[in-house]
């Protein structure tokens, strides 16, 4: 089942990434009077609307009306202010700026282009989504199968070269030109006219970028900023908090103590760490405004990925890990208007309180042992959802009498029996 999600939702991803080039390189034509590549790879691919049709996709899984328009205007919203601050903290320029639309947010999104995003997505679920499944299943399984690795293939071999270039682009070329080395030299001249060629296409479709943004300097303080070192730490430990509070709240409601942890190894709920790490990624730069903002922003973000992260469970391990049926003012059991304010409430209280002597804490590392001991808490935490998603793979292959085909299966049948899963995961339910 799983494997033939991930099919569908490729098939999904290139689609919609081809229809949305489309869609630039028309809207481009129309200002700049001229035909010019809108993506960010030099294949005919806007990969955001392909990520943003999957999280779309799955997000409005068993939504009617307009609430499919809500969750399309929010999911779309939140990739492009993500892809506006991946493309200023890596490039270091603004490829697009709407500061002078009324309702912006910091140039990156404004409320006339988050309808419109959300219309699209209405249409996209509601009449391309079926044309696209029934297109799917005419093609014969082996063949659409080749298709999607084939395309797998040269998108990644795209991804990773526009990576090298524009990240090698900086690269002293004297070092490379002292070498004696024949292809060397070779290598440097195709190293330039790629660079080349992918700076002119960039300038041709984002005539209006502004170059060079404002950077943190570096100095001698580990995890400065908001990079990999400190968020990768802030998620591990934003998981621990996230497993001790629901555990405690279990405690409280229902009188009883239960496991509320996501993997198999140690209290770690990865739906709180991501969610920390999440915001703080997306919110950094907006931690000292006021905390209605944080609260509202909050409350919407962390509704939004709450029902994604329900979907996404259910689709990847037949599982639901929580149920709000029961509640008022719910969305199909999977959040309901309590619990989405938890989530704005946590926002304040993290940028305002706990963010800030966590930041100083992680700072106050020396570099070499900060370092070492997040790639070890790195290594940990993925063989741990290693661990987990394998058990909860085979815990719903056992529930559907799939018998283990190979030692790792019956390893985990062993040490991850039902007994054991039933224990670390009480709350999940089985759909049917």
């Amino acid at each position: 089942m799983m494997i033939k999600t991930l099919f569908l939702l490729s098939f999904l991803f290139f689609i919609y990434s081809f229809i949305g080039w489309i869609l630039e390189v028309v809207q481009s034509a129309f200002h700049q009077k001229r035909l010019v590549n809108r993506g960010f790879i030099n294949s005919p691919l806007c990969i955001s609307y392909g990520i943003g049709a999957i999280v779309i996709t799955i997000n409005t899984h068993q939504m009617t009306g307009l609430w499919i328009f809500a969750a399309a205007m929010i999911d779309a919203t939140v990739i492009e202010w993500f892809g506006g601050h991946f493309i200023e903290h890596f490039y270091h320029e603004r490829w697009w700026d709407y500061s002078k639309n009324k309702w912006n947010l910091d140039g990156y999104i404004c409320l006339s282009h988050s309808v419109f995003w959300g219309l699209l997505g209405y249409i996209g679920v509601k009449f391309v989504n079926p044309l696209l499944f029934k297109f799917y299943h005419l093609i014969p399984p082996f063949i659409r199968h080749l298709i999607i690795f084939i395309l797998l293939a040269v998108l990644i071999i795209d991804i990773l070269a526009t990576t090298i270039v524009v990240f090698g682009k900086n690269i002293d070329k004297r070092r490379w030109e002292s070498a004696d080395a024949y292809l060397t030299k070779i290598s440097v001249k195709l190293s330039s006219l790629i660079t080349s060629y992918v700076d002119r296409r960039v300038e041709r479709a984002y005539p209006q970028r502004k170059l060079k943004l404002p950077t943190i300097p570096k100095t001698g303080v580990f995890a400065q900023g908001c990079g990999f070192y400190k968020v990768f730490l802030l998620f591990s430990i934003g998981s621990l908090l996230g497993d001790i509070i629901e555990t405690i709240f279990c405690r409280l409601k229902m009188g009883v103590w239960m496991s509320r942890s996501s993997l198999v190894w140690g209290p770690f709920s990865i739906v709180w760490g991501f969610a920390f790490a999440g915001v703080t990624l997306l919110l950094y730069r907006y931690k000292d405004r006021s905390d209605s903002f944080l609260f509202l922003t909050g409350t919407f973000l962390g509704g939004a990925y709450e029902y994604l992260c329900s979907v996404l469970s259910e689709i990847v391990f037949g599982k639901v890990f929580w149920d709000y049926s029961k509640m008022p003012f719910n969305l199909n059991g999977r959040i309901n208007l309590l619990y989405c304010f938890f989530w704005g409430i946590a926002t304040v209280v993290w940028f305002k309180r706990i963010y800030p002597f966590l930041s100083n804490l992680i700072e106050k590392l020396p570099i070499a042992f900060g370092t070492v001991f997040t790639w070890i808490i790195v290594v940990f935490m993925v063989l741990n959802m290693f661990m987990s998603l394998s058990a909860l793979i085979r815990y719903d292959q056992r529930d559907k009498k799939i018998p283990a085909s190979n030692f790792f299966e019956r390893y985990l049948d062993t040490y991850y029996n039902d007994q054991k899963m039933e224990l670390i995961y009480p709350k999940a339910k089985k759909v049917h």
